[in-house]
């Protein structure tokens, strides 16, 4: 049986809307407050060539550059292939089939090199991964509790709301939520954030602005609680 993970399932409203500059954020955040993080990207579909000829995905690349403890990026993205599509058909173009419990053993192992594990999901929260199973099941068997970045943008309101449905119904504590503006052209932004706050039922951890460079450290600027407050709010979701 393997030790129970401590940390949060980072999942969005969607694909494209921010998940790996918060996760990146929070694992700066949490870092700050002296807390040993490790950032893992359950599966990473799309990489281009480096300047060494090495073939790397730019999300593993953003995680690895939070994270503190030395990791490799293999170590974050555990799981990587080369067509930036969905995981399924990524696998498939090389020859692979998603397995439930390789996968869970890969991620497990990346999680359990630090004190609490940052796993970010894939698009939205029910991305095929096989035939019957997706992201939504890889959530549960995980059981940690759950972090949603919603994408600021014209459906986000009901993107949110289903997302959130879907997620308790899995079963699965939803901890907060985080606002990233997805569309820095979006009008009605704070009516969008006092709805979603009204809707969600858990805090909201923090608002992003569109930013020229989204790093981990200028990402966790905006987030709404202190790294020591971070910390607190991460650990008390932990418990049953």
């Amino acid at each position: 049986m393997s030790t129970r993970l401590q940390g949060l399932f980072i999942t969005g409203t969607d694909t494209e809307i921010g998940k790996t500059c918060v996760t990146a954020g929070l694992t700066h955040a949490l870092a700050e407050a002296g807390a040993r993080v490790v950032p893992v990207k359950s599966l990473a579909a799309g990489q281009e060539q480096d300047a060494q000829g090495q073939w790397v995905n730019e999300d593993v690349l953003q995680l690895h550059s939070a994270q503190r403890l030395g990791l490799t990026p293999a170590q974050v993205g555990p799981v990587q292939f080369r067509e930036a599509c969905a995981p399924h058909i990524a696998a498939r173009l090389e020859g692979q089939t998603l397995a439930r419990e390789p996968l869970l053993a890969a991620i497990r192992a990346s999680a359990q090199l630090g004190e609490l594990a940052l796993v970010e999901g894939v698009g939205g929260f029910r991305v095929p991964l096989n035939d019957d199973y997706d992201t939504a099941d890889l959530a549960a068997d995980l059981a940690l509790p759950v972090l949603l970045v919603v994408g600021l943008r014209l459906g986000c309101i009901n993107h949110a709301l289903l997302t959130a449905e879907a997620v308790r119904a899995r079963g699965l504590r939803l901890a907060g939520w985080v606002a990233n503006t997805a569309d820095p052209h979006q009008s009605h932004v704070a009516d969008n954030v006092a709805a979603l706050a009204a809707r969600l039922g858990v805090p909201c951890w923090g608002q992003v602005p569109r930013l020229s460079h989204p790093s981990p450290a200028a990402v966790a600027a905006h987030f709404s609680l202190t790294p020591a407050a971070l910390l607190q709010a991460v650990r008390q979701v932990q418990e049953p």
